[in-house]
């Protein structure tokens, strides 16, 4: 059992929390492990506070205030390329938080892969990993450096462009979405087929949220018997 904050394999797990290597992550937490077995993925590194490492030292390493029972180290998954019918694409949303709620969503909602594109945040940080909630490990993310890599039907979500967000999605769509203080620019708007908004009363909604709300458009069942 490891005893020493000092041990190897835990300097190397402090290294990766704080995401000074890639390639590997930490998960911590009973909940985001069982998520992890379920959809299939083999730890590289488990420890178990009174198992494979002592209480106290488990603490040294972890990033919960309050501690944990137990974390892994995982091999990062990347998809070779974004894939539909249904991708959202987070462009600039620097929000580790914002990311890993969008992926929550997106498993949620049935959403193919959640890419990455130019400016945000790692999805296998801490926190983003701590706010996908098990989705990390369910969801396909992949990267793209252009808008083109996007597949179908690429809709910009814009806080004051294009017509209202109405669903469901008809063949493949890329929705685009951008951080929730400045937007899509206008480079990524114009490559973009068109845009459209989610009709609210206030200025705006934060990506995750408007995020969501747009997957949630364009995924819901409809009832063709119903009184429009």
């Amino acid at each position: 059992m490891i005893t020493s904050h000092h041990n190897p394999l835990l300097k190397d797990i402090r290294r990766l929390a704080a995401r000074r290597e890639r390639g590997r992550f930490v998960a911590e937490g009973e909940d985001l492990l069982a998520a992890a077995e379920q959809a299939g993925w083999s730890p590289v590194h488990l420890l178990r506070a009174g198992v494979e490492v002592s209480e106290d030292a488990l603490a040294k390493v972890s990033s919960l205030g309050s501690g944990t029972r137990a974390l892994a180290v995982f091999e990062e998954r990347w998809a070779p390329a974004p894939v539909g019918p249904l991708c959202v694409a987070l462009w600039g949303v620097k929000d580790p938080g914002n990311v890993g709620t969008v992926l929550r969503a997106a498993l949620a909602f049935g959403v193919d892969s959640v890419v990455l594109g130019p400016g945000t945040a790692d999805p296998y940080g801490p926190k983003a990993v701590r706010a996908s909630m098990g989705a990390i490990f369910a969801v396909s993310v992949a990267r793209a450096a252009s808008i083109e890599e996007l597949p179908g039907v690429r809709i910009a979500l814009d806080a004051r462009r294009g017509e209202p967000l109405r669903g469901p999605a008809g063949g493949d769509v890329s929705l685009v979405v951008g951080a929730e203080r400045a937007g899509l620019a206008q480079d990524v708007l114009d490559a973009c087929d068109r845009a459209a908004h989610i009709p609210i009363a206030n200025e705006s909604l934060n990506a995750a949220m408007a995020a969501t709300l747009a997957v949630y458009e364009l995924t819901r069942v409809t009832d063709p018997e119903a009184p429009c």
